[in-house]
């Protein structure tokens, strides 16, 4: 685990939902087995900050072939995840709803396992925005 959270969540409460699925539908275009953000349960005041989930289910299309008999979720996917409740939270925030695109992912690092029945929790902040460019901060918790 990371030694410092974005931001602390420890008042948060988990089961809150801010964002629902329908409206993270509406939000942004990865839809069926590309959708990685479930829904969010918190932003900020300024919506610069957020806490989406992702239930982990074991009827996902890599859960048979991502490692046979312990599928482990692909970090690809948990970068998709965050990039998804990154761009929604720009949009909503610049109520704009145009399609923004994932360019670049630094600094990566994977602390953890995230298994079929984990809930993995989204952590973003953005850095820094533009019109036509943001950049954001995101760390991934498991359960």
């Amino acid at each position: 685990m990371a030694s410092e959270l974005l931001f602390e969540i420890a008042d948060i409460d988990l089961n809150q939902v801010e964002i629902s699925v329908e409206r993270v539908g509406e939000l942004i275009p990865q839809c069926g087995a590309m959708r990685q953000l479930d829904h969010v349960i918190w932003t900020n005041e300024s919506i610069t900050r957020g806490l989406g989930i992702k239930h982990v289910r074991s009827d996902e299309f890599w859960v048979p072939a991502h490692i046979p008999g312990r599928p482990l979720f692909p970090g690809v996917l948990m970068i998709e995840a965050g990039a998804q409740l990154c761009g929604l939270l720009h949009c909503v925030r610049a109520k704009d709803n145009r399609f923004v695109g994932f360019v670049r992912c630094n600094d990566v690092v994977f602390r953890g396992q995230v298994v079929p029945g984990d809930d993995f929790y989204l952590l973003a902040e953005e850095i820094e925005s533009r019109p036509r460019r943001f950049v954001s901060a995101v760390q991934g918790l498991v359960n």
